[in-house]
């Protein structure tokens, strides 16, 4: 799974800011029916948790009513310089991470 993330490249401490994902998944909904009558299997992105300087600061938790391409935004306090990762995990047990830094000025 592939998916697109948006976090400031750099920001005031104390700042708020936004924090954006977009993940590419079809987030099959079980359902539908293949060209043969046969059910398609429930397959939606499950949880979504994101963490800043290893820190947890958001989580979802997603059901079928989720369109395909979930996106999902934000906000959260510029605290120091570092890393955040989103990991995420489907039905399937297909996982996926993203990552972005950020740089805090004083």
């Amino acid at each position: 799974m592939v998916a697109r993330v948006q976090v400031p490249g750099n920001a005031k401490r104390g700042e708020i800011i936004d924090i954006r994902i977009a993940i590419q998944h079809k987030m099959e909904t079980g359902f539908r029916f293949d060209l043969f009558g046969k059910p398609i299997p429930k397959n939606v992105v499950n949880e979504v948790v994101c963490r800043y300087n290893g820190a947890e600061i958001f989580r979802a938790e997603l059901g079928s009513g989720i369109a395909a391409n979930p996106y999902m935004q934000f906000s959260t306090i510029a605290e120091a310089s570092g890393e955040i990762v989103f990991d995420w995990v489907d039905d399937a047990g297909e996982r996926g991470t993203e990552r972005a830094s950020i740089t805090v000025s004083a």
